[in-house]
């Protein structure tokens, strides 16, 4: 941001969310006196080992699980990482065959590029113009080598949602008939928290992605959803801490920063969404209203309630985004983990969009704090923004 402003007006929250100061309350303990290792045996250490235990089961009740099934990560690479190559190592003598889609987050992506590499066959299914996968394609795909499938819960660029339940239950049908297992894996990093998910309903979900710092949480911890009895080699080896499942010292203050995260996530889940619903649909029916030239990306209902994806005919993203960065807004052009890319968003092309509109896309996604004050700042800074930009093609098009 510009060091001259003091506005800032944070628009960014599928990258990352600040961290609630409430939430920060509940971890300085563990900063601070609380600092033992969780393993250890004295009473200092067991004050640690008791607040991993608390927030493990706090997590596990607001998420539908037995406490016993939430394994902390690092965070929601680590997290995909895992479910993909522990369950397909875990699987490998029954089949080599792993299912996904071509929108996943790269976490899963170049995941799968690798299990590629170590003789797994990988199918990327394809997605209709609204990001949705299709039931049909899925079934198409199951052979009987088919061991894992993995889909997202709800896209980190466009805020799709799919319809993970349907998927799922499918997926298990097969298995169910077949007389063999094929595990279900979701990635529900920009879900949780912004939509209700109860794993106790979705009961063909094997595994779950998710991470603390999209829900105002801190970054650097997360979690994996592990169904009892779902086959699972673990990633990291070491002193077998999370019951075998992920060796390392836990990171104590972030686990009770993330349990107190999600705890206020949930709470406060339907006003929020609510807030953000309204500001939203400002946002678009002004665009809509005051512009030529606008594409919306996505699907028009079932999507994340703070999710924004718009394209402009003509600008590229990046002068979009110096130029609200010159005036203190904070948005991005897709996924954060692949900003410092100039390939247009693999995202987008699955969906059909040229690359020159994809090239042309701004993602614009709420939080809990932005007011209709920043929404009416973003759209006058944007519409000027994105008019002068057309009127001088050099810039438009560098």
């Amino acid at each position: 941001m510009n060091d001259d402003l003091e506005t800032l007006v944070y628009m960014d929250h599928a990258a990352t969310t600040p961290l609630r100061p409430a939430v920060l309350e509940d971890m300085l303990p563990y900063l601070k006196g609380s600092f033992g290792n969780p393993s250890s045996l004295y009473t200092l250490a067991q004050e640690a080992r008791n607040a991993v235990d608390r927030s493990r089961r706090t997590i596990a009740r607001l998420i539908g699980i037995r406490s016993s099934e939430l394994t902390f990560t690092s965070g929601g690479t680590e997290s995909d990482n895992a479910a993909i190559k522990g369950g397909a190592m875990a699987m490998r003598h029954l089949g080599r065959h792993i299912i996904t889609s071509t929108i996943e987050h790269h976490a899963v992506l170049h995941t799968c590029h690798q299990m590629e590499q170590f003789g797994f066959k990988v199918t990327y299914l394809p997605v209709d113009q609204d990001g949705l996968v299709s039931k049909s394609d899925l079934l198409d795909s199951v052979t009987s080598e088919t061991i894992l499938v993995s889909i997202m819960m709800a896209n980190n660029e466009i805020g799709t949602i799919q319809p993970i339940s349907d998927l799922s239950e499918s997926i298990r049908a097969i298995s169910e008939k077949d007389e063999r297992t094929i595990l279900f894996h979701t990635d529900a990093v920009q879900a949780l928290g912004h939509i209700p998910i109860d794993l106790s309903e979705l009961k063909a979900v094997h595994m779950m992605s998710m991470s603390a710092h999209k829900f105002y949480g801190p970054r650097g911890v997360g979690g994996l959803f592990i169904r009892r009895g779902t086959p699972f080699e673990p990633l990291m080896m070491g002193g077998g801490q999370e019951r075998q499942r992920r060796s390392g010292t836990e990171n104590v203050s972030g686990i009770v920063g993330m349990a107190s995260a999600l705890k206020f996530s949930v709470e406060e889940m339907e006003e929020n969404k609510n807030k953000l619903l309204g500001l939203k649909t400002k946002i678009i029916e002004t665009l809509s209203r005051e512009m030529k030239g606008v594409v919306f990306n996505g699907h028009p209902v079932d999507r994340l309630p703070n999710n924004v994806s718009v394209s402009f005919e003509g600008v590229e993203g990046e002068p979009i985004l110096l130029g609200l960065d010159l005036k203190g807004i904070c948005a991005s052009s897709g996924s954060a983990c692949s900003s410092a890319s100039l390939e247009p968003s693999h995202v987008l092309l699955a969906m059909g969009s040229s690359a020159e509109q994809a090239q042309g896309t701004l993602r614009i996604t709420l939080g809990r704090d932005n007011s209709e004050e920043d929404v009416d700042y973003l759209l006058e800074t944007l519409i000027e923004l994105v008019s002068k930009l057309r009127a001088m093609p050099s810039l438009a098009n560098s």
